[in-house]
């Protein structure tokens, strides 16, 4: 029998990541929704359905009628600084979306799937596991965590998939991220300002998307750190990105956070331990450059 599986955000990097990956399952029957038009350029292997997470009574429907055994829940408002702007926004995205799925999950058995994000922590003693104490810093660390808290104690089945600083490139293009920034700017020749105090383990897109399957597939419950597994500041980030490109590594310059104003705090360093990840799922990320040039092969 076919695992039916239901995608939010399938507009996203993520969800887009997603799709690329369940419609080559044959044993997965694949349903993706998002706000609005069907943005993906290829529309076989899985049906679409328009539905905004935010509508109560569209999720119930649409969950209702289409009846999955799991929904991976990857829609979210991202944006850090939007969200400490715009926070009832923000809230309607991050937090009631999540507990419209959970009603929907409990009336009709679904096994829930929901992406969340190392902003949860304040970044004072990353790297992080599973067990670590949450303590947000910003709007969107909170709207997060929240949303946490309402799956763990929803009484579902439910997984968290916690995710740190996904890059990827998107069939739209619309989304930057720091190695096509990087490329990008040294090519035109322009000096850059790169953190040093900041430290994370940024995410392949298609690394999450394959850590989010393994949870769907067994079903695995609990949370998961799914994130790549070299821990690295922005700026040995921006030098990997000149070095695999071979372009002026001396147009990068050293800086740190206190040089950026931004509305949302930022955790200085998070980054996640992946111990659980592969010994429960078999989950692999890859190092740093092997993302380079995977997105490299993709804009080649």
């Amino acid at each position: 029998m076919k695992k039916r599986i239901l995608i939010t955000g399938s507009n996203g990097l993520l969800g887009q990541k997603l799709v690329d990956l369940l419609t080559k399952q044959p044993a997965v029957e694949l349903i993706a929704t998002a706000r609005g038009a069907n943005r993906l350029p290829a529309s076989e292997g899985y049906t679409f359905q328009s539905m905004d997470i935010t509508n109560r009574e569209e999720v119930l429907a649409v969950v209702g009628q289409t009846k999955p055994d799991v929904i991976i829940h990857t829609a979210a408002m991202t944006n850090v600084d939007q969200c400490e702007s715009e926070k009832t926004a923000c809230w309607a995205q991050n937090v009631s979306a999540v507990e419209y799925l959970i009603e929907a999950c409990r009336i009709h058995d679904v096994f829930l799937e929901h992406v969340s994000t190392d902003f949860i922590f304040d970044g004072s003693a990353g790297p992080y596991d599973e067990e670590a104490e949450a303590n947000p810093i910003s709007f969107y660390g909170w709207s997060k965590y929240a949303a946490e808290k309402a799956v763990i104690h929803s009484g579902i089945q439910w997984a968290i998939a916690r995710t740190v600083l996904v890059y990827g490139i998107a069939h739209d293009m619309s989304r930057t991220n720091i190695i096509l920034w990087v490329k990008k700017s040294l090519e035109d020749g322009k000096t850059i300002k790169v953190v040093t105090d900041q430290w994370r383990t940024p995410t392949l897109a298609e690394d999450l998307a394959l850590g989010c399957w393994l949870i769907a597939d067994q079903k695995a419950e609990g949370i998961f750190n799914i994130s790549g597994k070299d821990f690295l500041t922005p700026y040995e980030m921006a030098i990997k990105t000149a070095d695999y490109f071979q372009l002026d590594k001396s147009l990068i310059t050293q800086a740190d956070s206190t040089t950026f104003t931004q509305p949302a705090r930022r955790p200085p360093r998070t980054g996640f331990i992946l111990d659980k990840p592969r010994r429960v799922l078999g989950y692999e990320p890859r190092s740093f450059e092997e993302g380079i040039a995977v997105l490299a092969g993709q804009i080649a």
